[in-house]
C-alpha cells in the first residue's frame, strides 16, 4: 500500500505508512483504553451475516471502500460522540489489492487505463469520504502491517490519545481476498515465516471496526494489554494453529465478539492475538455499560 496525501477533504488530515517489528518487538499499550462500540462488515465470504456492498460515489470493483466504510458507519452512528474530536487509523497489508490486480490485468492486456483504477489512493480516498460524510476533522492514518493489525491499530490509538484534542479513535482494518498472482506477492511480503495467502474468494472481503476512547466517562469496556501469551500457538497462527496470512484481522473480528459478549454478560475476556505476541484483557463496566445501552436505545428512538 502507498498511501498519497488526501485530497478528497479540505480538512488538515494527516497521512502515514508504517510496517509493524516483530511481533516480540511490540509495545504494549501505556494505558487501557476504553471500548466504545464495534462493527463488522463481510461480503462474499460465505459467512452469516455477509451484506451486499453499499454503493459509495467514485468507487468501483472492489468491496474494500465500501466494507470499510459500512463497518465505520456502524460504530459512528451508534455513538455519534464529537466528531471533530476523532481520529481515525485504517490497516490493511497491502491495501486495495483487488484494484491493483484488475489495473495489472488491464494494463498488460493493451486496455485503456481506467482511472479510478488508482489503488495507490484508495485507503486514503475512503478516509476522505468518510471524513466528509461524518464531519471528522482529527487526524487520519493509513497503516501497512504483516503483524496483527488489532495490536497496530490500539497501540495507534493509544499514541493519539494522548492529544488532548482527540477523545476518540476510531479503528478499522480490512483484509480482501485475492487470485493466484496476489497468493504470490503475499508469498513474498511473509520473507519465509510461513503466512499463507488470505483464505478468501477473490471477490470477498472483511472490515472491522472499533470505537475507542479514553477509560471512564460513559466508557462501557476498557480494554488493556496483559502479559500472558499464547505458548501452544505458533506466532501468527489461529485458534487451530494453522498459520494467519499476513494482516489477518481476525483478532479483530475476535475483539467485536467478546465486546459484544461482554456488554451482556459483564466479566472480562482475555484475547490473545499470538505466541509470543501481546495479548490484551477487556473488562466491563456495569454502570457504564448500562449508560451505553441507554444512550443508543435513546439514539434509535431518534
Amino acid at each position: 500500500m502507498t498511501p498519497t496525501e488526501n485530497t478528497t477533504t479540505r480538512n488538515t488530515n494527516t497521512t502515514n505508512t508504517t510496517t509493524a517489528a516483530e511481533n516480540s518487538h511490540k509495545t504494549v499499550l501505556r494505558s487501557s483504553l476504553g471500548v466504545l462500540t464495534t462493527a463488522t462488515a463481510t461480503h462474499g465470504t460465505g459467512r452469516d451475516g455477509d451484506i451486499p456492498l453499499p454503493r459509495l460515489p467514485g468507487f468501483v470493483e472492489s468491496a474494500f471502500s465500501p466494507l470499510a466504510y459500512e463497518a465505520a458507519r456502524q460504530c459512528l452512528a451508534e455513538r455519534p460522540g464529537e466528531r471533530s474530536r476523532t481520529a481515525v487509523a485504517l490497516a490493511s497489508t497491502a491495501g486495495d489489492t483487488t484494484t491493483a490486480d484488475l489495473a495489472s490485468r488491464r494494463m498488460v492486456s493493451g486496455r485503456v487505463h481506467n482511472p479510478l483504477l488508482f489503488m495507490q489512493a484508495t485507503p486514503n480516498s475512503v478516509l476522505g469520504y468518510l471524513s466528509r460524510e461524518f464531519g471528522i476533522t482529527g487526524q487520519m492514518f493509513s497503516l501497512s502491517t504483516l503483524d496483527d493489525p488489532l495490536t497496530e491499530l490500539l497501540s495507534m490509538a493509544d499514541l493519539l490519545l494522548e492529544d488532548p484534542e482527540v477523545d476518540r479513535v476510531l479503528a478499522v482494518g480490512v483484509e480482501l481476498g485475492g487470485s493466484e498472482r496476489l497468493a504470490a506477492v503475499y508469498e513474498e511480503l511473509a520473507d519465509g515465516r510461513g503466512h499463507p495467502a488470505p483464505a478468501l474468494p477473490a471477490d470477498a472481503g472483511l472490515a472491522a471496526a472499533v470505537l475507542l476512547g479514553r477509560p471512564g466517562n460513559g466508557t462501557p469496556v476498557s480494554i488493556r494489554s496483559a502479559d500472558q501469551y499464547d505458548t501452544d500457538t505458533p506466532i501468527g497462527a489461529d485458534a487451530a494453529g494453522a498459520p494467519r496470512p499476513p494482516g489477518d484481522i481476525q483478532s479483530l473480528f475476535d475483539l467485536a465478539a467478546a465486546h459484544q459478549r461482554l456488554l451482556q454478560e459483564g466479566g472480562s475476556h482475555l484475547l490473545l492475538t499470538g505466541s509470543r505476541a501481546p495479548a490484551f484483557l477487556l473488562t466491563a463496566d456495569t454502570e457504564a455499560k448500562t449508560d451505553a445501552r441507554n444512550e443508543t436505545e435513546t439514539h434509535a428512538h431518534q
